[in-house]
């Protein structure tokens, strides 16, 4: 029978609770258990999928081709498993579904209310998830107790244990335990009131995670299991870790696998953690840095391009050194200065995105690193940008744009496929989720791959323009991966660069930080190699202006 541990927070937002959720999914992995992990959020949007980046961060697609939060990226890189649509609910899906329900009949007439109809229809989504196959589901509240848009979803977890049987229910709360520099304390007072306020409505914590600047001794503790009611043990610290990676080592440490295990009667061979551990080890000293750029339009909120960090992460942990990201706002990339914002950078990544704001600071930039040999990747509106500035500055059209940012361009480079462009909605026009590509033999990107059939997650509507690919390859871009029917470019590559990798998908979903995607494993290491070749360049000319000094 499945299990089912619901992340409450209290306090503040942002304490955690998506890396708590996560890291105790990695740990009853670690324990050969099935686990299936659940964000539940409570804003009234449908999905993120039309959200503003810069309130919400960056847009996760799952293999189904689900747009959801980006905590489910979270879950992914820590648990390895590869999550669907229903892993996330927000409160706008849900009401969406009740009233479609009621306009249907499907309630009789029933006046449609909070309780049951919508508290119904979320414990339904969380049930769906579970099932045979699932030993535990790890379900997240998304917002902290008190909010008032949580309140369906508290009240659907409180029904979900009588319901089930509190045996197979279990409640864990995340909580802040600040440290007042000016009487040298940490305090337990708001653990202690929001644990009343989550207990006010019905929902009585299993475990307490507490999260601090510093470690908690036992005084804290004792008193944390004194006045919350739960057991000295089932009060866990979560300090704060030098890597996100490192804190399902620190629950761990803190007993947190076997408090839950132990609640829930689930009988598990021990946590095997050693993998884990050596990469948080390679990761946390390594000291050679390699330095990459960003050049994206929204910069000023970096988890907008989470999962491309992450994946940047993973890349340059496996080849033992540390990111040293530098942020670069496109809209502020025009002519000559591309070059100085991309002075000393290793590596270059566009990332995608919608809109024509800061498209042109993107091709100044991929011109530049073209240019200049400096390491290049491309994902999804960066593979676009780089046929653009291909086609203007090597094919000779200085007006190729694609229909996206100018519908009446002389040579739309990118552009819609003719299927798509009768269609009213946009949203029908959209490749959501995982989709195949052939490889080219000989490529790049086949190498790095290691086979032939590679399948990637996909969110975008514009594609390369079939009628110029002759012309593409002309100019010396190999087209090196291609959908099975040979109709759409997926990957693009320049053999003459030292790496100038494109993709339309978005493979910075699929990278997790034990098995670094190849695409980013492989940047960063052509990204090291530029570094060492530069620092190699700049020594020589240092030496040759020394001996012209002193011959002078």
């Amino acid at each position: 029978m499945t299990k089912y541990v619901f992340v409450t927070g209290g306090v503040v937002s942002s304490l955690g609770k998506g890396i708590t959720a996560a890291s105790l999914g990695r740990l009853l992995r670690a324990r050969d258990l099935r686990v299936v992990n659940q964000k539940l959020d409570p804003y009234i949007n449908v999905d993120p999928g039309t959200m503003n980046p810069f309130q919400h961060g960056e847009v996760f697609v799952t293999d189904d081709g689900g747009e959801t939060d980006l905590d489910l990226g979270h879950y992914e890189r820590f648990t390895g498993e590869n999550l669907r649509r229903t892993s996330n609910v927000t409160a706008g899906s849900v009401y969406l579904s009740v009233i479609q329900k009621e306009r249907r009949g499907d309630y009789l007439g029933d006046t449609v209310q909070v309780i049951p109809h919508i508290t119904n229809e979320i414990k339904s989504r969380i049930r769906k998830v579970g099932g045979e196959g699932v030993d535990v589901v790890i379900t997240e509240v998304g917002g902290t107790v008190g909010d008032i848009e949580s309140l369906p979803f508290l009240e659907a977890i409180r029904q979900l244990g009588n319901d089930i049987g509190r045996q197979s229910v279990m409640y864990l709360h995340v909580t802040l335990v600040p440290y007042i520099s000016s009487s040298e304390e940490l305090k337990t007072k708001p653990t202690q009131h929001s644990v009343a306020e989550l207990r006010s409505h019905g929902i009585h914590p299993d475990v307490i995670v507490v999260r601090s600047d510093r470690p908690i001794d036992d005084q804290v503790r004792r008193k944390i299991s004194l006045f919350c009611d739960v057991p000295p043990k089932a009060v866990i610290a979560a300090p704060d870790a030098r890597d996100i990676y490192e804190v399902p080592i620190l629950l761990h440490q803190g007993g947190l696998d076997a408090v839950v295990c132990e609640r829930l009667g689930i009988t598990a061979p021990p946590a095997e953690l050693a993998g884990w551990t050596e990469m948080v080890r390679r990761a946390t000293e390594a000291s050679q840095k390699v330095t990459v750029g960003i050049v994206g339009k929204y910069v000023d909120l970096p988890d907008a391009y989470l999962s491309v960090v992450e994946a940047l992460r993973h890349g340059a942990a496996f080849h033992g050194h540390q990111l040293d990201l530098r942020w670069i706002p496109s809209e502020e990339l025009t002519g000559m200065l591309a070059a100085s914002y991309l002075e000393g950078v290793d590596g270059v990544v566009v990332p995608g995105g919608f809109g024509s704001r800061g498209v042109e600071g993107k091709i100044q930039a991929i011109r530049h690193a073209r240019e200049d040999g400096i390491p290049f990747l491309g994902l999804c509106l960066g593979l676009q940008c780089a046929v653009i500035e291909i086609a203007r500055s090597v094919m000779g059209h200085p007006d190729a744009n694609s229909t996206e940012f100018d519908p009446t361009t002389v040579h739309p480079v990118i552009d819609l496929m003719e299927s798509q462009q009768d269609v009213a909605d946009m949203g029908g026009t959209m490749r959501l989720g995982l989709y195949p590509a052939r490889l080219v033999e000989g490529s790049q990107v086949r190498a790095l791959y290691g086979q032939e059939v590679v399948y990637e997650r996909h969110r975008h509507r514009w594609e390369v323009n079939n009628r110029y690919r002759k012309d593409l390859e002309a100019a010396g871009v190999l087209l090196s991966g291609l959908s099975p029917d040979d109709n759409l470019v997926e990957f693009i590559e320049l053999p003459s660069h030292p790496f100038f990798v494109g993709t339309q998908a978005h493979p910075e979903f699929r990278s997790r930080p034990d098995h670094p995607h190849p695409l980013f494993a492989g940047l960063i290491e052509a990204a090291i190699r530029h570094r060492r070749t530069r620092i190699e360049t700049e020594e020589v000319d240092l030496d040759a202006l020394a001996r012209a000094r002193g011959a002078g």
